[in-house]
This record gives structure tokens, sequence and C-alpha cells, in this order.
């Protein structure tokens, strides 16, 4: 007889043949070699009982214990595994003495018994026999789990199956039990046997390896030393890596310590460094056409080139799979009884185990790369911001920055998926389509022309869909933008009431981002759809084609064809993805490419340093030697285009010699702090030069605070000098408030210093960016402003003129006299040029009008006798005593709460939400047609298969058109269905998208001032960036992909079920295991999301905060210690990528395993049941066909099943973050007592026993306080820092709930009053000037309540009229943050705001404190006359201030100490007013 085996090259994909013939007399010499004794081994019906499989295998575990009867190691074999092997042994021994037995008998009853089965009961005996010798050994682990025996042992079980088959073939019943449970037992071993081998394998180590990890595992960080260990090849091959991880993860919740580290090639710092150069060589090499696509080519391409090859290897092996089956089908319809069906059979599951590891290892080493890329883009941008000036930066807005960090990063990391996809999809759709060629011949052109046809339409979908996505990402930076503009100054808004306006802004442009994303997301249903149907479409017209031709369908070929459209489906439906991922990634590459070609600070000052050279050798070394700044015809500008000219500092020359205190005053605007921004190098130079000698220390009129510790942000990335510190700290005031603190010094500061007030942020700034630092240059940039009068003069005499400071050049912005008398040198500063330079002596009212009205005032204090008091004590004690209270004085652990996160699974309810934001009825839409759909497929490729049983028959039942027409109905139900599934996903997504933004943005805007003082803005803002465009964008597709794989597989299982029964059988114990693999993973991956989430956020927020106080970071050159800190956070972000990566291909692998395992039983049980030798039929060939031809896509299936269902929970995780900050609590809103258009009609505000504390568990900050201010008065406040000054404002607006007490304004009780109309009814002027990205006019009046000549008339009051003409007028766009303005300003203009408001009450927090003397004189001077017959409460720092007020408060520790009328109060030297004023000679 002759046997031929036929095995077609699924790797190399060309279709060729390898061809076996087995002749009669090969036969003969083969079973002579297995079998010398036997008559016959294979005689066309059967196997013979062969001993040869058992004589070989005895004498392997012979040779074997002989071999290793020595060996020693330290791993030990489990006591349960033990008794398994012991176990398995009897009953081996057991069942083949019963077949001794038997056999026995068989002869004595005088039965005939061929000598050759005594050979086989008898061997088979002695095999367990020796094993049950060999288990008595004390090296029998070394035996069994030897490689070669372990494989040896795999092959025997596989030579049995076919005994089994010819034993089933007697049908009877107790022989078949027997040699089941014989087969079984063997079976069990070798699995047995395998798995100690395989789990020894990754534990094992010589002697000196396992002496050396003992020494390390005495290290403290022994954890992470293992999680770096080396893994072997097979652990690395299956991922037990993270097998640990999972074990944790089930039973509690996972933190950072318990995630793998990264291997050394991933860490952060190598990876920067490497894509940084190839960057750099690109700017080298092109400057003005710099590519980021290159340089990330320069420093992966290569290694992902090499992964190419993989991708090759992995595609064309999911080709062997079709070819195999169609092997495997024409033998089933032949119904030979040869062994090419077991081969074939066999061959289809080990090729879907082949494919399942190549699949997961090269998904592993694509995503290693893109994690590496992530990290290196991320860190890259981040070094850009620390280098690229101010003037520089404005090219783009803070929301446009932010997301290159949160989202353009990603899309470019996202090339590496699309880039290879690219050729990889078009090969692969070659082949499917040279392969259908073998199969139909020409008829495939039929399907292969609807194919061409829709190229040209899906390019041009492209097209829309790139467009689209531009304009959507323009707005998405505007939203992101006004969001962080409206988190940043959400306190302001609260008092102006402005919530509603600023909302309705924000939703604006929401709704210009949502337009376009509908738009983006229909063109996406409109490719899903064309995509998704053109596999129907395509068997429609091929197989009609064909039919047409003439020719007949046959099984093989159909389900040949019916796999190789299934392998069509995935590139077809991932094309378009793919195009639009390209066009993402390369729109974001060009958006980075043109940021990371800004020009950074420090090319520009190596410039400024070789334009020196205008200076002769003499007067260089004058400059170099004695100045210490040195300004030459400068003028700068703050913007950064040539084209925008206008000046800030025009013609400054200025030179600034070494080792004095030099004082910059002028009127606001007059260019002081661009002065120092100058020399900073933040403004772009346009002409002239500027030099500054030794390293520069500067403190911002704005204090810029870290998130950290105290002692974190004084040292500012220093060594710890102890002696300095505590210097630092007295000079700064400091030493008192710290002590109050819970844990000093190492109390934790919140996100700009939330938990601190002004004062104490003022003196943090100055002692941690200038006077701890002992740099050679101080820049002060107005730091006395925000202090009271004792304070204020015990910083200038300890800290700016005191020791830590001596011989040092300090160049002070101020309006504080004392500072200007006592000056070396003074800087007049007039509309951006240096007006007089000299000093005090010299100094006069022509050239500094507000010096002169000061000295006035401090006359004053001399004839009035207040300095007979002797002061000088003040020197010699802190200017706060110990029993001052801080104003809210929260400990970090309260203030700043830690990140949450959920445990266990996504609730139910997280899906529900999500559903009933997109609606009910159309989720029950998006089910009835997915599952119909699929119905709908399921019943043409049942259809198929009756038609080729049909035709197969003689006299077919109905004529072919009939079965077309039905296939095209069928093919006709199914687009339809496809199409109202795509649209009602991109109409449910995007309505869930737009409710959740509406509704969170509610939510947070509505939460209580205390919600944002306890939660760092970076958090919140994540809610709106990243959360979000998972909301928006990815969630909706993941979801889409979930519910598709759900009924796919469904669809599977019932086909399945029908066609084969056995099926049933296995679907229990398959369904169990699968439940244990999910279960097992879901555990761990929902809290590796988690801690995905929770990383990314400090990313954000530090580089925001990164991004609010660059200018100091670079004036300290403290940008390595800046990125490093970052560095860090993106290791731990990666570490948490890292580690899902690792477990998700863990599942994967398994899953494909497991469906690799029912492909073979289906394969197997089909070839079984084609010899008849089953009681059970398995139907037709066109069944057979199908089921085979569906079990194949399992692979694939179900682990893209599992993979969308936990990439859909994490996603989830994302609309589980949105809906945590649904539920944070709300402001009480509401009230019943309705207000008429006139109130307050006379601002009488009555405090009665207030007592309010800013947290239950904290020292009260207003503590029973009782007083009045009469309608029409106006009243200031005064007190020391943390008096609890705001603390009033703050219980008066309502911004923190009072806990006693009651407040009235006019008669009314405010808690009584709409929190709202309350706060609108009254006028405000913050601490902190609050101006937004619009025109002027809608920054003064963003309700349009007043006309132009209203607005132009309070300009020239406030005296910024004429600063407002220059800058544009009302129609000028105000810069992000107000920074087009100087801070005293921007003060100016929200005093101008408040007074277009119209109140009878008016409260000013400090708003004089930012304006020179005469301008703050002029301003009150306005104040007494303009607001007369309002109500002014006027909180101060400078006594002069509230001198001609009709009544002054003074606060301490909270309580109201003192009150009465100023000048009264300073005829009595006894009073607490008094000392103040003598302490205020400023």
């Amino acid at each position: 007889m002759e046997m031929e085996w036929l095995l077609h090259s699924g790797g190399c994909g060309c279709g060729s043949s390898i061809k076996f013939k087995t002749s009669p007399a090969t036969m003969k010499q083969l079973s002579f070699l297995l079998c010398p004794d036997s008559p016959f081994v294979w005689d066309g019906n059967g196997f013979s009982q062969c001993f040869g499989v058992n004589a070989a295998t005895i004498a392997m575990i012979c040779t074997v214990g002989i071999m290793r009867r020595s060996a020693r190691t330290n791993w030990r074999v489990k006591f349960s595994e033990k008794v398994l092997l012991h176990l398995i042994a009897v009953i081996g021994t057991c069942l083949s003495c019963v077949d001794v037995i038997l056999l026995t008998k068989k002869k004595l009853h005088g039965d005939f018994v061929l000598y050759h089965e005594w050979l086989f009961r008898f061997s088979h005996f002695m095999v367990w026999a020796i094993i049950m010798f060999s288990l008595r050994c004390t090296c029998f682990q070394h035996i069994f789990c030897d490689t070669v025996l372990c494989i040896w042992w795999i092959i025997k079980t596989m030579l049995g199956t076919p005994h089994l088959q010819k034993t089933f073939s007697s049908m009877e019943v107790l022989e078949c039990l027997k040699e089941s449970s014989v087969l079984f037992s063997d079976i069990m071993f070798c699995i047995s046997i395998n798995y100690i081998r395989i789990k020894q394998a990754s534990t094992y180590s010589s002697p000196v390896e396992e002496s050396l990890l003992y020494v390390e595992m005495d290290i403290e960080d022994c954890h992470h030393t293992n999680s770096r260990s080396i893994q072997g090849f097979w652990d690395h091959m299956v991922f037990r890596s993270i097998t640990s991880i999972m074990d944790s993860g089930l039973i509690k919740q996972l933190d950072f310590d318990d995630l793998l580290l990264l291997p050394e090639d991933m860490d952060p710092s190598p990876c920067h460094e490497k894509l940084l150069s190839c960057w750099q060589d690109q700017q080298n090499n092109s400057c003005s056409n710099a590519s980021l696509f290159r340089a990330i080519f320069s420093a992966y391409g290569w290694p992902y080139l090499r992964l190419g090859l993989l991708k090759v290897f992995n595609d064309f092996i999911g080709f062997a799979g079709p070819l195999l089956l169609n092997k495997l089908i024409r033998f089933l319809q032949q119904g030979s009884g040869s062994l090419d069906g077991y081969v074939l059979a066999m061959s289809l599951g080990l090729v879907s185990v082949l494919k399942s590891f190549s699949d997961t290892q090269y998904t592993f080493r694509l995503t290693k790369l893109k994690l590496k890329l992530r990290s290196s883009i991320m860190t890259v941008i981040y070094r850009k911001c620390l280098s690229v000036s101010i003037a520089e930066r404005s090219k783009f807005s803070e929301g446009e920055i932010q997301t290159f960090m949160s989202i353009d990063a990603d899309r470019t990391v996202n090339l590496c998926n699309s880039f290879h996809d690219m050729w990889s999809l078009p090969i692969q759709i070659g082949v499917a389509l040279y392969l259908l060629y073998t199969q139909v011949k020409l008829a495939f052109t039929a399907g292969l022309a609807i194919t061409i046809l829709l190229i040209p339409v899906n390019k041009w979908i492209s097209e829309l869909i790139a467009s689209a996505t531009e304009k959507m990402m323009k707005q998405k930076d505007e939203r992101i933008r006004r969001t962080g503009e409206i988190l940043a100054h959400i306190r302001t808004l609260k008092m102006y009431s402005w919530e509603i306006p600023f909302s309705s802004w924000l939703m604006d442009t929401r709704s210009l981002e949502v337009k376009h994303l509908a738009t983006r997301k229909y063109l996406d249903a409109w490719c899903v759809f064309f995509w998704a149907t053109t596999p129907t479409l395509f068997s429609l017209f091929t197989f009609g084609l064909f039919t047409l031709m003439g020719h007949q369908l046959d099984a093989a070929m159909v389900f040949t064809c019916l796999a190789l459209f299934n392998n069509l489906i995935s590139p077809l439906n991932s094309f378009p993805w793919v195009i639009n991922g390209l066009i993402d990634a390369f729109i974001s590459i060009r958006r980075l490419s043109r940021f990371l070609c800004c020009s950074e600070q420090k090319l520009e000052v190596e410039q400024k340093v070789k334009f020196q050279q205008i200076f002769s050798n003499e007067k260089y070394d004058l400059v170099s030697n004695d100045m210490a700044v040195v300004m030459h015809d400068a003028s700068c500008t703050w913007s950064s285009s040539n084209e925008d000219q206008n000046l800030v500092l025009n013609h400054v020359t200025l030179s600034l010699p070494k080792g004095i205190l030099v004082a910059v005053v002028g009127e606001v605007g007059s260019g002081k702090s661009s002065l120092l921004n100058s020399i900073l190098g933040e403004m772009r130079l346009v002409l002239g030069s500027i030099y500054s000698s030794g390293s520069v220390a500067y403190a911002p009129q704005v204090p810029w605070i870290l998130s950290g510790t105290i002692r974190d942000n004084i040292l500012f990335g220093k060594n710890l000098d102890s002696q300095r510190y505590a210097d630092t700290l007295q000079a700064c005031a400091l030493d008192v408030d710290i002590s109050f603190m819970a844990g000093r010094d190492l109390a934790y500061i919140g996100e700009k210093g939330t938990n601190l007030s002004g004062g104490q942020r003022a003196r943090l700034a100055l002692a941690s960016r200038a006077i701890y630092q002992d740099s050679d240059v101080y820049l002060l940039d107005d730091i006395l402003s925000a202090v009271d009068a004792h304070v204020a003069k015990w910083i200038f005499q300890k800290a700016i003129l005191g020791p830590l400071v001596e011989h040092k050049t300090c160049i002070l912005c101020t309006h504080n006299v004392q500072a200007i008398s006592s000056a070396d040198m003074i800087v007049v500063m007039e509309r951006g040029h240096v007006k007089w330079v000299g000093n005090s002596a010299d100094l006069t009212v022509s050239a500094y009008s507000g010096f002169a009205s000061v000295n006035e005032f401090d006359a004053s204090y001399i004839n009035s006798k207040l300095y007979s008091t002797d002061t000088s004590n003040m020197d010699k004690q802190s200017p706060l005593s110990e029993k001052d209270t801080l104003d809210v004085p929260l400990e970090a652990q309260e203030i700043i709460e830690a990140e949450q996160r959920k445990e266990g699974k996504v609730e139910l309810l997280v899906y529900k939400k999500y559903a009933g934001f997109s609606g009910w009825f159309i989720s029950v839409v998006i089910l009835l047609s997915a599952t119909l759909m699929q119905a709908s497929r399921n019943g043409n490729d049942l259809w198929l298969s009756y038609w080729v049983d049909t035709t197969g028959i003689s006299q077919a039942k109905y004529s072919t058109s009939f079965y077309l027409l039905v296939l095209c109905i069928f093919c006709i139900v199914n687009s339809s269905l496809t199409l109202v599934r795509a649209f009602s996903f991109a109409f449910g997504g995007l309505k869930a998208a737009v409710q959740v933004h509406n509704t969170l943005l509610n939510k947070v805007i509505n939460a209580p001032v205390q919600f944002f003082d306890q939660t760092p803005g970076g958090r919140i803002l994540n809610r709106f960036s990243s959360d979000l465009y998972t909301i928006d964008d990815s969630l909706p597709f993941i979801l889409n992909i979930l519910l598709a794989n759900f009924v796919g597989l469904l669809g599977i299982a019932v086909v399945l079920s029908y066609v084969q029964v056995f099926f049933l059988l296995l679907l229990l114990p398959f369904w169990y295991i699968y439940s244990k693999l999910q279960f097992f993973y879901r555990s761990t991956s929902r809290e590796l999301r988690r801690l995905d989430s929770v990383s990314r956020s400090p990313i954000y927020a530090s580089f925001t905060e990164t991004l609010d106080g660059s200018s100091t970071i670079r004036a300290f050159n403290s940008e390595d210690y800046f990125l490093a800190r970052f560095t860090e956070l993106v290791e731990q972000y990666q570490r948490t990528s890292y580690s899902e990566l690792i477990a998700s291909l863990w599942l994967s692998l398994r899953l494909q395993l497991l469906a690799a395992s029912i492909i073979s039983f289906i394969a197997v049980m089909a070839v079984i049941g084609s010899h008849g030798s089953l009681p059970i039929s398995f139907g037709t060939p066109g069944l057979v066909g199908l089921a085979l031809s569906y079990a194949a896509p399992i692979v694939s299936l179900l682990g893209s099943f599992l993979t969308s269902f936990t990439e859909t929970e994490k996603e989830m995780v994302s609309m589980e973050r949105a809906l945590q900050y649904m539920d944070v609590p709300q402001e009480e809103l509401h009230g019943f007592q309705h207000l008429c258009s006139s109130w307050p009609f006379q601002g009488v505000i009555e405090f009665q026993r207030v007592t309010m504390k800013y947290m239950p568990s904290l020292p009260a900050a207003l503590n029973d306080i009782t007083f009045t201010i009469a309608g029409g008065t106006q009243v200031g406040i005064v007190g020391r820092t943390g008096a609890g000054k705001s603390s009033v404002l703050n219980a008066l607006f309502r911004l923190t709930p009072i806990c006693g007490g009651r407040i009235f304004v006019d008669g009314l009780n405010i808690v009584d009053i709409p929190v709202r109309d309350l706060r609108a009814r009254l006028a405000v002027v913050p601490q902190s000037p609050f101006l937004f990205e619009a025109s002027l006019r809608d920054n003064l009046d963003p309700l349009r309540m007043s006309n132009d000549t209203k607005i132009w008339e309070v300009l020239e009051k406030c005296h910024v009229k004429e600063e407002v003409e220059v800058a544009g007028g009302l129609d000028a766009q105000v810069k992000e943050a107000g920074t087009s303005f100087s801070v005293g300003q921007r003060q100016l203009l929200c005093l101008a705001r408040a007074l277009l408001k119209s109140s009878k009450v008016l409260c000013l927090d400090e708003c004089t404190a930012s304006v020179d003397m005469q301008t703050a004189s002029t301003l009150q001077k306005t104040i007494s006359t303009e607001c007369r017959g309002m109500t002014v409460i006027t909180i101060a720092h400078r006594i002069s201030t509230v001198l001609n007020m009709d009544n002054v408060l003074v606060l301490n520790q909270g309580t109201l100490v003192e009150e009465g009328n100023p000048n009264a109060l300073l005829q009595d030297e006894s009073s607490i007013f008094s000392s103040f004023a003598k302490a205020s000679t400023m």
C-alpha cells in the first residue's frame, strides 16, 4: 500500500508541498525496526500491539537513571507532586497487571494468543514496574524530569492514540474503557513530569548562583534584585515573571512596590539620552527642517525594522491553518483510513500553538519598544519646557503644551503599530487573495473588484477624518487651556460668581470640539461599514461568479475560502484604523517637531556671550571683574515673532557693580519685573547685549511653591547645610510657622501652596528661591508686598541686609521706602526706559514722586511721636510670637489627600451609568443589531454548508439561482445590520461623551473651595484631558470590538454545538478553565490599570507645575534636578505599563493555547468520526467543514474577546474616575430668600459670634468673632501674617461654611440667600489678580453690563487708562494669565472691574500691595471719593492704606483684639494698632 503525507509549509507562505511516499517495503523495514519479532505493525486497518515503544521507554529510563544516579541539587519536589506521581504509577501498574492476568486467563482457556501480544503486555507492565522502582530512588526527579525523557513521553503518548482508535473499532465497551484508562494514565504521567520539569527549570540555578542569590537576598532590595534576574528561555516565552504579582493581586490591593522592575534597556534616562542625541543631530544637520520622525527612526529604527521579520513570519504562519484545513476536509471527503488524517489534525493544532508563541513574542517586543519611545518623547518634551524661555514659549498656549504631553506623545507612540501594519496588511490581503485564486480561480476577481472600488472611497474618508482630527485637536487644546484656567482661579471665579459664564465659554469650545469629533465618528462608522461588510460581499460575489462559470461548489473549497475570508476580516477591518492612526501620528509629530524646534535659552545665552566682543578687551575685563550685571543698549520684548516689535524694555544701558543692594523702583507697568526677566534671559533680546556674572537666584513676584515638603522647597535640589538652613528659616521668619505644623519642616505643602497664607508663601519662596541658595546675584521681585509691616521689616533686616546675603549683589524691585532708603543704588524705571540711576541721598521728587509722598507720611509719624518708644528690640525678637497661629495651618496629611482608586472589579454600576449617558434606547438598538448581524452571518455560512451538501447529491433540490438569491438576502440583511450597529455606536458614544463632560464640569464647578484646596489641579485636569479623551474616543471603539467579539464567540459556540455534539462535552471544562484564567488575570489587570491612572496624574501635575515655574528653575540652573524628578515619575509610570503588558500577554498566550487544544480536539474527533468507529455521526462533510472553519478563528477570537474585555474594563476605569468627581460634595447653592435688584441697600455687615474652621480637625480660623460694620463706612482689617484677615472674606462670601454664629448683610442672614446671588451682589478685588485670555472688555465686564464710556471712566479713575490705550484699547487680547500686563497693572484692572460692578459692598484684599506708593496713595483717594456711600472692607499690610478709614479691626489668632478709629488708636501708645504703625516705616 502506498501512503502519502502531504504537508504544506505555512511558514514560507509559498504554497509548496513536501510529499512523503511510503511503500510496503519501507513499512516492513519500519516494522522490523520498531517490533523486530512482530509479524506485522500496520496492516492497513490498524496497529498491532507492538512492544518496541515500551522497550525503548525501558531502555531510556534505565540509561537516564544510570547517568543521573549521583545528581544532587537544592531543589525538591513538593509532597503533593510526589503523591500524584506515585498514584499515577500505582494506577498504571495495576492496569498493566490486569492486562497480563487477563492474557494469562485467556491462554489457560485454550485461546490462541499471538506472541507479540505477550511481549506488548509484559513490556508495558515492565515500564510501570521500573517507574515504581525508580520513584523510590532519591534522585527520581532528575530521572523523570530529564528533558529527553519528557519529550519521549509526549511522543509515546501520541503513538498510543492510533492503538486506541483500533480498540474503539472493536466496539467492546470493557476493552475500550480499559485501553482509555491506560492511555489516560500515560497522559497524566506525561503532563506531571513535564510540569515538574518546567517549574523546576524556572527556579533552578547553580550552587554558585544560589550562594550569590542568598547574599543578595540579605540586601534591602532583595525583591527588586530577584525581579531583574535573568529569566530562562522558557520563562521568557511564557511570561512567568508576572505570576507572583498576579498571586498578590488575588489577595490584596496592589501597590507600586509590587510591580515588576524595568529591564535595563527600558530605563527612561538612557532612552531620553538616545532620542535627545538623535534630535540634536537632526537640528545640527537641518536646523530649519528638523524632523522628529527621522530622529525617532535614528534612535529606534533598526530594532523596529528587525521586528518586521518576526511580523512577516507571524503573518505567514497564519495562512498555514487554511491550507491544512483544506487538506483535512479533502481527506474527510475521501474517507481514507490512512494516518494522513491524524497528521493533518495534529499539525493544525501545532500550527496554532506556534502562531500563539510568535504572536505574543512580537507583541511583547513591539510594546517594549513603544514604552521606550513613550518615555523618550515625554522626557524630551519636559526637557524642552525647561529650556525654552517664556518669550519663545508664547507661540504656544499652555493647554497646547499640556496636550503635547497628554495626547500627542501617545499618538506618536502608536505610529509603531500603524507603520508595520501599513505594509503588513496589504501583504496579508495579497497572500489571501492568491490562495483564493488557487481555490476558485478567476472567480475571486469579483470580490477583488469590490475591494479595489472601496480603496478610493476609504482614502477620501481618511482625508476627511484627518481634517476633522486636526480641527478637533485645536479645539481640545483650547478646551484644556480654558479648563486649566478655570481650575487655577476657581476661588476668584466663585467670589465673582462667574462660574456660569465661564462654564458657558468652556461649553462653547467643547461644542466645537464635539462637532469635529462627531464628523470623525460618523466617518469612522462608514469606514467600519465598508470594511466589515467586505468579507460577506466577497463571499457572495466570489461563490456566485464561481457557480455561474459552471463550476460546482465542494466542502473543501468553500470552507477553505471561508477560512481565508476570516483571515481577511482582521486586515480589512484594521486598515482604516491603521490609516487613521498614521494620520494622527504624523499630525502629532508635526506639532511636536514645531515645539521642539523652538530655540533654547542656553543657546541664546551663548550667543549673547559671543556678542560681548563689541566691548574692548579692557572694558570686557572690567565687566567681568567688577560688574555683576551689564546691559548695553538692550531692547527686549515678550513676543517671540519678528513682526511684533512691541518693546517692553527700550534701549536700556545699565551697569550694576558686585556686592551692592540695588533698588529698582517705578510706577506700575514701568518695566521693573521685565528688567529682572531680561537679566534671566526670559525675554527676547531684539537689540544690544545683556551680561550677568556668577550664579543667579530669583524670587518672583507671584510666589512659586512646589508640591512637596517645606524642606524640599527650601533645599530646591541642593544638599542640606543644617546651620544655613536654620539661619534661613529664622531670617525669613518661618521658624515659628513651622513649629505649629505637624511634621514641622517635613509637613507637606499642597499644589501652589494651597495650605499656606499669602505671606507664608512669599516668605517660603524667598527662603527657598533666594536666601538658602548662596548665589552671587539675587533677583527679588517685590517680595515684601505680601507680608505685614512687622514681618517685612524683619525680613529686610535679617535676610536682605543680613549676613546670609552679605557681599552679594541683590537687585530688589520694590515700593518699600525702607528698602529704597537703605539701597546702595537706585534705578528708576519709566515706560521701559531707565529714567535715573543714583543713590537715595540724590533721589529727587522729579526722579521718583512716590518716594516723596511716602517720606511725608513718615514725617507725620515723627511729628505725632509714634517713635518715642524704643523699637530696637524688634531686631532681637522674631516678628511672630509663639502664640501666633497660622491662618490656614493645614497639615499635609490632611490637606492633600492621596489620589483614591477603587478596589476589585469595575462595578456594574459604572457600565450602567455609561449606558445611561449613551441612552438606554440606543443601547438596546446596538445590542439587537449586533446580535442579529452575527445571526445573519452564521445563517449565511450554514446556508453555504447546506448548498455544498445538496450539490454533492446527484440531483440538487433547487436551482443555482435560488441558492444565490438566499445568499444575497443574507448578505443584504447582514450589511444593513452592520450599518445600523456602526452608526448606533457612533451616536451613543458621542452622546455619552457630551453628557459625561457636561455632568463632570457641572459637578466640579459647583464643588466647594475646600475640594480644590485638597485636590491638586493636575489631578482634576487629568479627568478633563486624558480620561475624557478615553471616554470620547477609545472607550466606544473598544466597546464596539468587545460586542463584536462576544456575539462572534456566541455564534461559533452555537454552530459548533449544533454540528459536533462532542463539543458540548468539551464546552463545560473549557468554560471552567477559561473563567478561571480570566478571573486570575482580571483581578490583577484592574489594579494595574488603576495604578496606571494614578501614576499618570503626578506626571501631568509635575508638568503643569514646571510650566508655571520654569523661569525660576532656569535661573537656578536646576534643569537637571527637575528632569531627574520627572524621570522618576516616568519610570514609575513605565513600570505599571510594563507590568500591564506582561500580564496581558500572559493571558493571551494561555488563551491561544487553550483555543489550539479545541482545534486539535475537533480535528481529531472529525478524523475518528470519519472512520465510522464512533456511535455518533458528525454529520455531512459540509457541516464538518463548517465546524473546522469555525474552530480556526477561535485562536484569535478568544484572545481578542478577553483582551477587548479587559481593555474595556481598563478604559472603564476612566469612566469610573470621572464618576468619582461626579460624586464630590456640592456647595449649598439654593436659598429661600429672594433678593430685589437693588440689594444690598445700605451695606450693613454684622458678624455675630462667628466661628469658622477650614477642616473639623483643625483649630478655628475665626474664633467667636463679633463686630458690626455700618453701611457706607470704610473699614480696614489688619493683623500679622496668619491672623485670620482673609478668613473674614471667606466667611462673608460663603467660600467656607461657618461652624457657628450668624452673618447678616442689611439684616438678611446670608445662609438664607442663594450663594451665587450673594456673591454677585458683593464686589471684590482678590489678593492674587486674575485676568484670563480674552479681550480686555471681556475681562473687565464679562457679563456686558456696562458701556464703553463707563469702562473708560473707571479705567481713568484707577490710573490704568493710558496703559490700556497703549495695549490696543478694550479690544486688545489679554495673554494667558494676564502676562501682557505687570502684576501691579493687573491689580488695578481688577479694581476697575470691581468698581464697574457698582455694588454697595466692596472688599479689597491687599489690592495695592504690588503698586508703587504714589499710585497706592492716588488709589486710596479714588476709593475714598468714588466709593462714598459704599461699604468698603480693606485687608491691608500697609498701615498707610487704612489711616484715612472710618474704622479699623485688629485681628490676632482669629479673634478680634482691637477695634476703633485708626487716628484714635494711633494716639494710644498702648494699642496694638499703634505698635503696628511704629514698625511700619514703609
